[in-house]
């Protein structure tokens, strides 16, 4: 009877916007699954079961894990009833922080997010879940999981809103840096975001070069042709400048102004300048990486700045579901873009006297469209950047837009959608990187391997999936871990140990650590001509202790290597070396390959110990290694 009534009292409580401590929600969420019978007396010694515990799941959950779930209210949302982006910002960097802090033990500080895509908005009424979990600690920093999804009351339906990646620093109270202590992944979803979190890493201290290369190598003229257009806007029209003072209610539980506060000013000036342009309410679709450069306090005054930096021309794609128009669009004018704009955004800090020399603390780029009453995007003005700095960002974000395309299509995409052979780009030569070790790291971190055959100190494995089977040979090796890296990473000496291989020219050195080979193989029994494979080949040294040597192979695509009569042009998915070090002088090492159709037979025929190649073959390396382990090789 009591719960019964503290039930009704809580929902009144909820219609009226009162904030229910969570002891009274736990109690009654627990009461209302049970009797409404006194609890049972804890025998001596028994543990209090956490509030809202349901056995053995809630025991193996990862310890950094912190759910949040946000009923959505009209004082969290714009003029169309929908969540404020900026809000969702503050509850997604809330989420993460915590879950640094469950790691570390100690505060922490947002360094960085990585770019946010929103695929869908949420309406009042709508619950917001967001799940955040700590993937991988380094020194002293930590990458953390978010994930976002909606979930409507009424009808139960739920869908995923975004997925997004937070860095963040440990700092001890004097504000020095602390010294993290290793995650130990459990799960497979764990030891897979475990290892590609280097890669992840790696490929954020790259970015600027990447942005500087692509725009090196892109031709000045055929970025500004449409800045001549007859009704474009000027950018100086959509500069927005805001200021802000930092007051208690915006700082954090550190006493420095909360980056969810600060992402979610930008995101409100960002949408200002995004307005002026179109004239109309813009819609967010993307956020680039927010990058912290350092921090600022109460009393601070932050000067928000943002500006459109360029307008882009989009094919015709349908949105949120919507399915394509009926009848052919209508043209528009040479001066209107059917497509999505860039806005540049920028907060700096100053003390109470104005004039002294400001902090920069965060900049980022949004990407915002205006969409119809039938969610398709609408005409935009074209931009007429100003000539100098704006001339600049209006090229910046042109090459801008290229690597979020690369980032979202050749990095975020399942691995059952990626083409066998992608076209090589010098522009986009780090996602194609990441996503070949990428690949090979999501196949080790599988579970279900089984052992299928086992030759003296050679074991096979095999991975049986709905489209691929894949197969796993290791052995142990007398072999320092760095010198079988060195030797295996050379595709040129593969040849001396595995006898399909003819030959293999080194075609491009991309950097120190991925280079493309163009690869010849010896003609099989049942074949007309030899194979031949234009391969990418990325190495990539541990992280940390305990990470393997990795060595990734994929097939690319080159213009100056097209295929021709005298070869079958062969094509690999997914393959390559992880090397563990067991002591100083011996490491195990694995080869690992996704079979395609055209190799299956051969793979099938050894794994049912109708021939024992593929078991020589990698006895012939283990000879390679051991004959040449002295040997000085970089």
């Amino acid at each position: 009877r009591a719960t019964l009534l503290l039930s009704r009292c809580l929902l009144k409580m909820v219609k009226g916007n009162i904030i229910v401590p969570e002891e009274i929600l736990s109690f009654c969420c627990n009461g209302l699954q049970g009797s409404t019978s006194a609890p049972r007396a804890r025998e001596p010694g028994e543990r209090e079961e956490a509030p809202g515990a349901m056995g053995s799941p809630s025991a193996a959950r990862n310890p950094t894990e912190v759910q949040m779930s946000q009923l959505v209210l009209p004082c969290h949302t714009n003029h169309r009833g929908e969540l404020s982006t900026g809000q969702l910002l503050k509850w997604i960097d809330t989420a993460a922080c915590l879950s640094a802090e469950r790691h570390a033990g100690c505060p922490c500080v947002t360094a960085s997010m990585d770019d946010i895509y929103f695929e869908h908005t949420i309406s009042v009424g709508q619950v917001v879940n967001i799940k955040a979990k700590v993937n991988r600690a380094f020194n002293s920093s930590m990458e953390v999981g978010i994930q976002v999804s909606y979930e409507d009351l009424c009808s139960g339906k739920q869908c995923s809103i975004c997925k997004a990646y937070a860095t963040f620093v440990a700092q001890s109270p004097s504000g020095s840096k602390v010294r993290l202590k290793p995650l130990v992944p459990q799960t497979e979803e764990e030891k897979i975001e475990y290892s590609i979190a280097a890669e992840r890493r790696r490929m954020r201290l790259v970015h600027k070069d990447t942005l500087k290369d692509l725009l090196t190598r892109s031709p000045r003229e055929t970025e500004l042709e449409t800045r001549d257009g007859s009704g474009a806007v000027p950018a100086e029209k959509t500069r927005v400048e805001s200021v802000e003072l930092v007051l208690p209610p915006h700082a954090n539980h550190q006493g420095n102004t909360f980056g969810g506060q600060i992402m979610a000013w930008m995101e409100n000036v960002a949408t200002i300048a995004a307005s002026r342009l179109c004239h109309a309410h813009p819609t967010l679709r993307a956020i680039e990486m927010f990058h912290f450069r350092g921090p600022s306090q109460v009393g601070d005054r932050l000067v928000l700045k943002a500006i459109v930096n360029n307008a882009f021309k989009n094919r015709w794609v349908p949105l949120l579901g919507v399915p394509f128009p009926p009848s052919p669009r209508p043209s528009t004018p040479s001066s209107l873009l059917s497509g999505s704009m860039e806005v540049g955004v920028s907060a700096e800090a100053y003390g109470q006297e104005m004039s002294i020399s400001c902090r920069h603390i965060n900049s980022a780029f949004m990407t915002f469209e205006v969409l119809d009453k039938d969610g398709h995007p609408r005409t935009l003005p074209m931009v007429a950047p100003e000539p100098g700095d704006g001339e600049r960002r209006y090229r910046e974000a042109s090459a801008r837009k290229k690597i979020r395309l690369d980032r979202k299509y050749v990095v975020s995409c399942k691995q059952t959608e990626v083409p066998l052979s992608v076209p090589w780009d010098q522009s986009n030569k780090v996602y194609l990187s990441y996503n070949n070790v990428f690949a090979l790291k999501m196949l080790v971190a599988k579970a279900n391997w089984a052992l299928a055959r086992e030759k003296e100190k050679v074991r096979m494995y095999t991975l049986e999936e709905d489209k691929f089977l894949s197969f796993r040979i290791e052995m142990s090796v007398c072999t320092a871990a760095s010198r079988a890296f060195s030797l295996l990473s050379n595709l040129q000496r593969r040849h001396e140990w595995d006898r399909h291989y003819v030959s293999a020219e080194l075609v491009q050195k991309v950097d120190d650590d991925d280079m493309i080979y163009h690869v010849v193989s010896r003609k099989l029994a049942h074949e007309s001509k030899p194979q031949d494979f234009v391969i990418l080949a990325s190495r990539r040294k541990p992280c940390s202790k305990g990470d393997p040597y990795v060595v990734a192979f994929r097939s690319v695509t080159l213009p100056t290597h097209p295929a021709t009569a005298e070869f079958t042009r062969g094509e690999t998915l997914c393959s390559g070396f992880c090397i563990w070090p067991e002591s100083e002088e011996m490491s195990k090492v694995a080869y690992y390959n996704q079979a395609m159709p055209g190799y299956l037979n051969y793979v099938t025929t050894n794994v049912a110990g109708l021939s024992s190649d593929i078991c020589s073959t990698f006895e012939a390396c283990e000879k390679f290694l051991l004959k040449n382990k002295e040997d000085l090789i970089s």
